[in-house]
């Protein structure tokens, strides 16, 4: 079971449910380190004074506001905890009102909220069933890690989920950002075509369905660099200007009708994926840095060749497989479909993954 980051209790009325809150999400963000060109040598990153060398400690190190320009205000710790919200264990409800109306671009981050034991399950059940039987979202307050958040909850499968918003003044104005959006005049053909595509794409929602494209290619471009392969790049195409809407329409109408999807950026994925295009010699030489050491480099022909290259990439990446983190190998198996994957500690995800291969 995952660690709670936030133990409570959630108020209504004169009712009180205990909590624990977890987080929803997680980043599956690349991360890269830095490196310094054709050295290999790691860069770091350091806190010094303006105008000298010298590193400064942490504990030493104020915070500034620019009041005006070049012109700023230190402010110290002891200042900033003097203001600070006070502590609290309490989410404090205000509202309940319509999850529909209030507008997505509110929603900051996700989380769940769990019963923080046994004996808080019967009013945790009862405010999670109330809620889904009245379709109404709970408004409120509460202060974690110093900061206090505008949060609502609403019913999830099986559990409550709080989702942090932002508050009313840090929501942009679209006029203001976008500006005045130019009138056009809409035609009746352009417009029925235009919600029949749309109703023809139209299906039930499936987050499984959408994955991170980049990412995937991001992965496999680093694993075949480590493996030393030829890195094969493909020419860019261009996406021109639509000139005749209607044609657009008629033909993205057409294509979706049998069943596939217009896009004009489907071809360029796809090329992405086989590897096909311009070569590039980056794939010549590939550089393997460790933390600790200097640089060590492994160089290969650039004509060399595996025999059967997706076969025996296939097969190079399933004997890999016992040296991929688990989160690589969740990302893998919801990738290949693997049934039960969720179930599966990393050694079963291993043996799973190197059957599927």
């Amino acid at each position: 079971m995952a660690r709670a980051i936030w133990t409570g209790s959630v108020a209504f009325g004169l009712v009180n449910v205990p909590v624990k809150l977890y987080a929803a999400t997680e980043a599956k963000d690349i991360r890269f380190h830095q490196f310094q060109k054709d050295t290999g040598k790691r860069v770091h990153n350091r806190r010094v004074a303006e105008g000298t060398d010298d590193e400064v400690p942490y504990d030493d190190i104020v915070k500034g506001y620019e009041a005006h320009k070049g012109e700023f205000v230190i402010v110290t710790p002891e200042e900033l905890e003097a203001v600070a919200p006070g502590a609290s264990r309490t989410i404090d409800i205000e509202d309940f009102v319509e999850l529909a109306d209030v507008d997505p671009v509110f929603f900051e981050r996700s989380y769940y909220l769990g019963p923080a034991d046994k004996g808080a399950a019967p009013t945790y059940r009862l405010l999670l069933e109330a809620m889904a039987d009245t379709g109404k979202a709970a408004i409120g307050r509460f202060v974690m890690r110093t900061k206090e958040y505008l949060a609502a909850i609403r019913p999830g499968e099986g559990a409550l989920v709080l989702e942090t918003l932002y508050f009313d003044d840090e929501i942009r104005d679209a006029g203001d950002v976008v500006g005045d959006v130019p009138k056009a005049k809409v035609g009746e053909r352009e417009m029925r075509i235009a919600r029949q595509l749309i109703d023809s794409m139209a299906t039930d929602w499936d987050p499984s369905r959408y994955h991170d494209t980049y990412r995937e290619r991001v992965l496999d471009l680093l694993e075949r660099k480590a493996e030393g392969e030829e890195i094969v790049l493909e020419e860019p195409k261009p996406r021109g200007r639509v000139l005749d809407l209607m044609a657009a329409l008629e033909q993205s109408l057409e294509s979706a009708r049998q069943g596939g999807r217009a896009s004009a950026s489907t071809g360029s994925a796809e090329a992405s994926r086989s590897g096909r295009g311009r070569t590039a010699r980056t794939g010549s030489k590939t550089t393997r840095t460790r933390a600790d050491g200097p640089a060590e480099r492994t160089t290969k022909a650039a004509g060399e060749k595996r025999s059967g290259a997706t076969k025996g990439r296939k097969q190079s990446r399933a004997r890999d497989y016992g040296s991929w983190p688990k989160r690589r190998l969740d990302d893998e198996a919801r990738r290949l479909d693997i049934p039960g994957r969720s179930k599966m500690d990393r050694e079963e995800l291993v043996e799973a993954l190197q059957r599927a291969s």
